[in-house]
């Protein structure tokens, strides 16, 4: 049940590919085993209002942020974390060129008792 949900700021509209930028966040979620593939989901925000560093209106954000549910060890979240920030700095590289952005993810633990859940994906998804 691992969500990926990326605020970025609405000066990267045409900057970078959010569509793209959600199916590479997925696509390598996908291969950590600590992700259940049937319970991923990805998805992008834009902020329009937004006050950065020195207040330049170039400077931009992505900010990436995990919810998994509780009881994996630290270890094995840090692993996963970094993966997927490495994804999306590779991702983000080419757009860094040129443009002044600030890349940033948090992994937080959900707490399963008070995150109930209902889906029927898997019972959706191909090879299953």
């Amino acid at each position: 049940m691992p969500h990926f949900h990326i605020d970025y700021s609405t000066n990267l509209e045409n900057v970078l590919d959010m569509t793209a930028l959600c199916e590479e966040i997925r696509s390598v979620a996908a291969k950590i085993e600590t992700f259940p593939t049937a319970g991923i989901r990805v998805r992008a925000t834009r902020v329009d209002h937004f006050a950065i560093a020195d207040g330049d209106a170039k400077h931009g954000f992505v900010d990436l942020s995990i919810r998994l549910r509780e009881g994996r060890p630290d270890d094995v979240k840090s692993d996963a974390v970094e993966r997927i920030f490495s994804a999306l700095k590779k991702f983000a590289a080419p757009a860094m060129q040129t443009h002044s952005i600030a890349l940033s993810a948090e992994m937080r633990d959900i707490d399963a008792a008070l995150s109930p859940k209902f889906g029927n994906i898997r019972d959706h998804m191909k090879g299953q």
